[in-house]
């Protein structure tokens, strides 16, 4: 593949565009919106002028309700010679794109699972698909070709090639990305009226779960519209656990003490489903889950000061799995939290303590 056009300078399609550009190959940028073409132009993203003829693969990044439309345009124009979008959900588009009458021989859906809590082309990342899974949903009509096209974008952008059902795609997003962007957004509400007293006291936990309420409304309303069934499905069994959850917390506040034997089971089955469920996420990669354990060290508020910690953790031969950086309140300090292997953390422990730092038990 050595040509491509990216049409949508969103947040994905400029990522994509990046990434391939960054590969060597020509990229033509086409948006609605001309501005934000040239944003991603002006990134080192592709050119904003047109092909002079067919490119190797287009990429349609538009929301999920436009993808028949903007497939049936490409095609009208012979803008390509393979096709692929990349909207988040595949089941409702497919529809759309038989209804039209496009060509699906030489056009495959995907959905690179990836993205970020902003949008448009000033958030892409040439990185944000490294070691992400991307689904394809090819069909019975799906050429070879097609496909072939498909996988190398896929590994260009460095990420992990799946293979689904669009349906089965839509249950298993609405399960892990479109249930949890509303829960998200459920907890972060309830803070838009709290007294600035209990929002004072926010630490790494509700920055954790509210991160992705940060999200644009209006780009979640288009997915969730395509997707809106398979969701309330999932959400509906949140509710019953939510329910049961609930009750069990009254018990616990009952005078009577088998009550609240029988609210603290209920809490602890729920807190162990949980634990479950966690346990199950793959880690880096899509490698099975790892235990890590964590090194907490005191950092200042000082510029330069994580370098330096990060180097004196390269320099004692340690790999940082994931780091955590938590504020602490009213002070001009904050603590780093260094996920490692658990054999790492007394070594770790031992050098930083030698050079200084102040590490915590």
């Amino acid at each position: 593949m050595r040509t491509a056009v990216v049409v949508g300078t969103g947040l994905i399609g400029t990522s994509a565009a990046l990434a391939l550009a960054g590969r060597g190959l020509t990229v033509h940028l086409e948006d609605a919106d001309p501005d934000a073409a040239r944003t991603a132009a002006s990134l080192g993203a592709g050119i904003t002028e047109p092909a002079d003829g067919p490119v190797d693969l287009a990429i349609i990044a538009v929301p999920p309700a436009l993808v028949g439309k903007v497939l049936a345009d490409c095609q009208r124009r012979n803008l390509a010679r393979w096709y692929t979008d990349v909207a988040s959900v595949k089941a409702s588009p497919r529809i759309e794109v038989a209804a039209l009458g496009c060509d699906t021989v030489h056009y495959i859906g995907s959905h690179p699972m990836a993205g970020r809590e902003r949008s448009g082309p000033l958030a892409a990342r040439a990185d944000l698909f490294e070691g992400r899974p991307w689904v394809l949903t090819p069909t019975d009509d799906t050429d070879t070709e097609t496909l072939n096209a498909a996988l190398e974008l896929v590994a260009l952008c460095g990420a992990m090639p799946i293979v689904m059902d669009a349906t089965a795609h839509d249950r298993a997003v609405a399960l892990v990305s479109h249930a949890p962007q509303l829960v998200s957004s459920l907890v972060a509400a309830r803070l838009e009226h709290a007294d600035e007293t209990a929002i004072r006291l926010s630490g790494q936990g509700v920055r954790d779960v509210t991160r992705i309420a940060a999200s644009n409304p209006g780009m979640w309303v288009d997915i969730l519209s395509a997707n809106a069934g398979a969701v309330a499905d999932i959400l509906e069994e949140v509710a019953s656990d939510l329910g049961e959850t609930v009750a069990a917390l009254r018990a616990l506040d009952a005078p009577e003490e088998g009550e609240r034997r029988a609210g603290a089971a209920g809490i602890e089955a729920v807190m162990r489903r949980g634990n479950t469920g966690q346990a199950r996420i793959p880690g880096k990669h899509g490698a099975p889950p790892t235990r890590y354990e964590t090194v907490a060290v005191v950092l200042g508020d000082q510029p330069g000061e994580l370098g330096r910690l990060f180097g004196e953790v390269g320099a004692a031969g340690v790999n940082i799995e994931d780091v955590v950086i938590e504020h602490s309140t009213g002070q001009q300090v904050g603590f780093v939290q260094l996920s490692v292997a658990p054999g790492a953390v007394k070594p770790l422990t031992v050098a930083l303590r030698a050079s200084g730092w102040s590490v915590r038990d």
